[in-house]
């Protein structure tokens, strides 16, 4: 029978109930060939050539394969549908070739969704391997080894502590460095708004804000003080206003088009708060059951037949109200039509999230998310109504504006609408009747609740004039009828997963497939960390940016990145010679990486020190030089490198004056350095920073005493505002609680390796929180001890779930281990991906994580004691003696 090869178990056992038993489907289980990670890899002397390396992992499966091909030489391969499915299958077709006798048929197909229709349709239309789509795969993994295996050991010699550098993932932690540099740069500036609460002669109320004073239009600058807000609030409140005019616009909101990847990981992000890989990981589990098309797609466009079906559920949900009259078209704006393909949609329109037979939470969830999008794109635009309600004073000194809007029919809103990324919005507030002409009367103590909450909040208030009352941001007049609000401009947001993969998909950088395993690396690097959904640059992340900016800049170039995506895009439509590009590319790439051969680590630094200045060093309030140390008023502050890898602030005068602050702080806090918090017992207490972060210091250093007593600041303490009475509680750790009530040994609490703990001769039990080392009893402490302790052994855990029992025989279990879950089965234990959650196993996943696990630890050979030699045997005895059956070969782990 035909042998069919996909990428993974699941996708092989889903295809292989639709085309039944006339077909053998196996898996390669993703790659089965990669460069090796050694110099040489790649060969620029020789035209690119390229040495490729079958993994380790992969020998069993592509045996699997050949043997499969000893009884039919019909090859199918069916990997996935895109440039990196297509590498698969030649690299399938490469390493299966001596296995292939002459005259085997092997053919490709693809399918964008894993339905009966779809892979038996593609069966029937085979093909050949698309070369151009393959050129281009060899032209990028050339390149990106080129750059990573020839930029990262520069970095590794000339920054220390930093680990890799990439042609694309570097420029992505540019993104976020360059953005916050400019947070940091950033200058707030006042304003001030004027807002009323105006009433109709009916009595319904409605708000308005300041538009034009003097009969001039308000800018957002116009109210810059407290004193012009003031003034403005007096013009408004000593008017009779009247309503000048009421506009009434019809208006109408289109339908979002159907996902495509990046659009589908900035909506998970925001709506979801999954990240990218994890979105990509639950659409590929909700691909290979059949349930969705290729999640890997920069295409919108939908299949006709997917449309109509898309037509009919919205008819048999929704009604035809809420159907179009003609199908709605959306167009593709992908660069390269040969990589682009069909949006990312359900198989089964009529499949509704409440149908859907999944268990796990995250495919549950993004599947509702794909359908709701997919079935609103196929629906009737939203119709409301805009008002705009100008009203003004008679002298026209004075004009204020309301707007809202009323919905007249939800349209496609009934299913879906986009979630907004920062400063996005519209105003929906709704407005009562109002009539042109109308008076509109001030309403007394709108704003009295408002007032009185500012006041709650503390701070300085503001200063009013007569007539007028204030708190902290807020004025109003006497009878709070009308107030006036102060706001300061805000830098520019940090970048989230979803806005960081919208901005590079603006900017044309990297592609659908790569977001997610770049926007994963670079925290996996330590050079970005995320903080509430929120990506932050660590120390590392900026010193390797400012590095390629100073001596690779055109590498790092947003322009210049886009174009050779643009190249390769090319060299997959077959426009390009791919080795023309990389010939191009390495010319000028190896003159820059020669130009920093004789680079030491001082000059990098300084040069880096340098460009950081403006940052590291701003402007001091008393206009002194912001380089003088604070600490001794005599070294220079300079940027120094830690053993760890980090950087920091230091002065020249080391070490002599130990002042060291961190090149950043979170949220703008300013930086902690050396600091006397205090005396006790005659000794000076000090905050001091070292290469393992702050601690707390008795004394100072002296050649009787080189070591004085030291004690780190606890996680989760704000080291900026540690106080003298917490320092001298760090540094009387261990504190003695009492003696044990059963044998009189000593109990103590103190702060460790581990965190905090209880101690009693020589068994530890942990505690929970920090701050109740300090505070803990006997009893609380004899109790946190007998709970660990159980016959003087610990408890055995409980496994977090029972999987059932192995084919081999043997219980399956999920377990929870000190560095996460992992699955058991008998003596082999597999740690579970950071993207599988332990309810969302299936046991057909813990096979494949046992299996995989036990073939990379073989069982050792036990060394079997040396047998006694025995009397040798007569000829006669010896062909009496039945000869022992050979051992059948164990089967290897599948």
């Amino acid at each position: 029978m035909p042998v069919v090869v996909v990428e993974s178990p699941a996708k092989a056992k889903t295809i292989e109930k639709y085309l039944g038993g006339d077909y053998r489907v196996l898996a390669s289980f993703g790659h089965v060939r990669d460069l090796p990670p050694k110099d040489g890899s790649v060969d620029p002397d020789h035209d690119f050539d390229m040495k490729w390396e079958v993994a380790a992992d992969s020998k069993k499966h592509l045996k699997a394969i050949k043997d499969a091909l000893k009884d039919d030489q019909n090859l199918i391969l069916a990997t996935d549908p895109d440039r990196e499915g297509e590498a698969i299958s030649w690299h399938l077709l490469e390493a299966l070739a001596p296995a292939l006798k002459k005259g085997a048929a092997v053919n490709r197909v693809t399918f964008n969704a894993i339905t009966k229709s779809a892979v038996t349709e593609a069966i029937a239309k085979p093909r050949q391997i698309d070369q151009p789509l393959v050129d281009a795969y060899l032209a990028r993994r050339a390149l990106d080894y080129l750059v990573g295996f020839n930029l990262s050991p520069v970095l590794w010699r000339k920054l220390p502590g930093a680990k890799s550098a990439g042609r694309v993932q570097s420029v992505c932690l540019r993104l976020i460095v360059d953005r916050e540099m400019e947070i940091e740069a950033f200058k707030p500036r006042e304003y001030w708004s004027v807002h009323a609460r105006l009433a109709t002669p009916a009595g319904e109320e409605y708000d308005a804000q300041l538009v034009s004073l003097a009969g001039s239009k308000l800018d957002r600058f116009d109210l810059g003080t407290a004193e012009k807000a003031a003034i403005a609030l007096s013009a408004v409140t000593s008017r009779d206003l009247t309503v000048a005019s009421v506009t009434a616009k019809p208006a109408s909101r289109n339908p979002w088009p159907p996902f495509m990847t990046s659009t589908l990981q900035q909506e998970a992000s925001r709506k979801l708060g999954m990240g990218a890989k994890a979105c990509m990981s639950a659409a590929q589990r909700l691909y290979e059951a059949g349930l969705i098309t290729y999640m890997r797609t920069d295409g919108i466009d939908m299949a006709p037949e997917a449309v109509m079906s898309a037509r009919d559920a919205i008819k048999a949900k929704f009604g035809e109200n809420y159907l179009p009259k003609s199908p709605r078209m959306y167009k593709n704006k992908a660069k390269n039509a040969q990589e682009a393909h069909e949006c990312i949609r359900p198989t089964d329109m009529m499949m509704s999230p409440d149908r859907l037979k999944v268990s796990a939470d995250d495919q549950r969830k993004l599947y509702d998310l794909i359908w709701k999008r997919t079935i609103a794109s196929q629906m009737e635009a939203a119709r409301m109504e805009r008002t705009t309600v100008e009203i003004a004073s008679q002298d026209a000194q004075v004009g204020l504006r309301a707007t809202g809007q009323v919905m007249l029919f939800d349209g496609f809103l009934r299913v879906y609408d986009q979630g907004r990324d920062d400063d996005e919005g519209e105003d929906s507030s709704r407005l009562p009747k109002i009539a042109e002409g109308e008076a509109a009367h001030l309403v007394p103590a709108a704003f009295d609740d408002e007032l009185a909450k500012a006041r709650e909040k503390g701070g300085d208030a503001i200063s009013a004039p007569a007539g007028q009352r204030g708190a902290p941001g807020l004025l109003t007049d006497e009878r709070a009828a009308a107030a006036a609000r102060q706001h300061f401009t805000q830098p520019p947001p940090r970048y989230t997963e979803a806005t960081l993969v919208k901005r590079m998909e603006e900017l044309g950088i990297g592609r659908p497939s790569t977001y997610a395993s770049i926007v994963t690396t670079i925290q996996d690097r330590d050079y970005v960390r995320k903080d509430k959904n929120r990506l932050i640059p660590e120390d590392k992340g900026r010193l390797v940016t400012i590095f390629l900016l100073k001596y690779f800049p055109r590498y790092v170039s947003y322009d210049f990145t886009a174009d050779l995506e643009t190249e390769l895009d090319e060299i997959s439509a077959g426009d390009r010679v791919w080795r023309d590009v990389l010939g191009r590319f390495w010319k000028d790439f190896s003159k820059a990486l020669e130009g920093t051969s004789e680079l030491r680590i001082t000059e990098v630094l300084n040069a880096i020190d340098e460009a950081l200045a403006p940052h590291l060093y701003p402007p001091r309030a008393d206009g002194g030089d912001p380089r003088v140390c604070p600490l001794c008023n005599a070294g220079r502050l300079n940027l120094k490198t830690a053993r760890s890898g980090g950087a920091f602030i230091g002065c020249t005068n080391y070490p002599e004056c130990r002042y060291t602050r961190p090149l950043s702080a979170p949220d703008g806090e300013a930086p902690v350095g050396d600091r006397v918090l205090g005396e006790d017992a005659g000794d000076p207490i000090s905050l001091k920073t070292g290469r393992f972060g702050p601690y707390v210091q008795r004394g100072e250093a002296t050649e009787e005493n080189p070591k004085p007593p030291r004690a780190s600041i606890p996680k989760g303490w704000d080291a900026a505002s540690l106080d003298l009475e917490k320092a001298v509680q760090l540094l009387a750790l261990p504190r003695p609680v009492g003696p044990h009530p059963e044998d009189g040994v000593l109990v103590e609490a103190g702060i460790g390796r581990f965190g905090p703990y209880v101690k009693h001769g020589s068994k530890y039990a942990n505690i929970p929180d920090v701050d109740e080392v300090f505070t803990i009893g006997m009893n609380r402490a004899v109790e946190v001890l007998a709970s660990k302790q159980i016959r003087g052994r610990a408890p055995a855990a409980a496994p977090l779930r029972e999987m059932g029992d192995h084919p081999d025989g043997g219980a399956i279990q999920v377990m929870n281990g000190r560095y996460g879950a992992y699955v058991k089965w008998e003596k082999v234990n597999a740690t579970l991906p950071r993207d599988v959650q332990p309810e969302d196993l299936t046991l057909e996943q813990a096979l494949e994580l046992i299996a995989a696990k036990a073939a990379k630890s073989p069982k050792k050979a036990t060394k079997k004691p040396a047998a006694k030699k025995a009397a040798p045997a007569s000829k006669a005895t010896a062909a009496a003696k039945p000869k022992a059956k050979p051992k059948p070969k164990p089967k290897a782990a599948e």
